[in-house]
């Protein structure tokens, strides 16, 4: 099995692409930069989109994961549903299927929430419906990651210290969430 995961920094953090190859026995590779966004994915004249484009053209792929900036669907929910679509379609023409990897809201009272003047179960709570939506429209799978974060935070250590990107125990459940949706796809079509 062959997974390609697009996204940023919250798609690579914590060793993430090698904790979903062990526990799908998955080749993972993944396209990230620090800050992007879907729409880069798809854009040709950038690096990034380049070698997006290109790895999907060549096919092979089982699953897409996708994975927009951290707080994209909420500021830019527009661009997030479009190049979605787009990533999606593409994505099946190269005889996959795509996986939404729903991030979670900033760590709860951190000094980036602040800074964007948002609150903690707002954030949550527009991150999820807003992947929801996309997965629903696209009929993609859900890895539903940020709904976790936001049950389980109080009581683990599920962030790193910048309040944004997770801690290892963060990128180990992201994982987790990650290789059980798409292992659970894999048995239905066995």
């Amino acid at each position: 099995m062959r997974i390609l995961m697009l996204g940023n920094s919250l798609t690579s953090a914590g060793q993430l692409p090698l904790l979903i190859e062990e526990l799908t026995g998955a080749q993972v590779t993944y396209h990230t930069r620090g800050g992007a966004r879907l729409a880069e994915q798809l854009n040709p004249k950038t690096r990034l989109g380049a070698r997006t484009l290109a790895a999907l053209w060549e096919k092979g792929w089982d699953y897409v994961v996708l994975q927009e900036m951290s707080c994209g669907p909420i500021t830019s929910p527009g661009s997030f549903q479009e190049s979605a679509k787009e990533l999606c379609r593409l994505i099946r023409e190269a005889g996959a299927v795509p996986v939404f990897y729903s991030t979670w809201a900033y760590q709860k009272d951190s000094p980036r929430l602040a800074a964007k003047g948002w609150d903690y179960d707002g954030m949550a709570r527009n991150l999820s419906l807003a992947y929801s939506r996309a997965a629903e429209e696209n009929q993609a799978l859900l890895a539903p990651v940020g709904d976790l974060f936001y049950r389980l935070s109080p009581a683990r250590d599920l962030y790193a210290p910048d309040g944004v990107h997770p801690s290892r125990e963060g990128s180990r459940l992201a994982a987790q969430a990650i290789a059980r949706v798409i292992l659970e796809d894999k048995e239905k079509h066995l």
